[in-house]
C-alpha cells in the first residue's frame, strides 16, 4: 500500500515562509516523480510543482522564483519550500505520485496566508 503523509502547513503572514514535507512509503521512492498540488474550496486541484526521479523540477508560473521543490531519496521525502507567500497561496496542499499505473494522494495540509 502506498502512503503519502504531508506535514508543515499552518498560518503565516503575507511575505512569510513555510516548508511542507511529504513522507512516502510503499514505493521505491527514488524511482518515482513527486508532485505538489493545491486546492481551494469549490475549485479543482491544481499542480504547483513537480520533481522527477532525476531531479528535474517544474513549477506553475505563479510560484516560480518563490517556491522550491526538493527530494531526499534516503528519507523518502519530498519538500516544498514556500517563500514570499501571498494570500492567494492559501489552499490545502497535497502530495502526489504516480506508481503502478495509479495516482496516489496524501490527505493534504492546510496553508493559510493572512495578516
Amino acid at each position: 500500500q502506498v502512503y503519502l503523509v504531508e506535514s508543515g502547513g499552518g498560518l503565516v503572514r503575507p511575505g512569510g515562509s513555510l516548508r511542507l514535507s511529504c513522507r512516502a512509503s510503499g514505493i521505491n521512492f527514488r524511482l518515482h516523480p513527486m508532485f505538489w498540488y493545491r486546492q481551494t474550496p469549490g475549485k479543482q486541484r491544481d499542480l504547483v510543482a513537480g520533481i522527477t526521479s532525476d531531479n528535474n523540477r517544474s513549477y506553475v508560473d505563479s510560484v516560480k522564483d518563490r517556491f522550491v521543490i526538493s527530494r531526499d531519496n534516503v528519507r523518502a521525502t519530498v519538500s516544498l519550500q514556500m517563500n514570499s507567500l501571498r494570500p492567494d497561496d492559501t489552499a490545502v496542499y497535497y502530495c502526489s505520485t504516480n506508481a503502478r499505473g495509479n495516482q496516489y494522494w496524501g490527505r493534504g495540509t492546510q496553508v493559510t496566508v493572512s495578516s
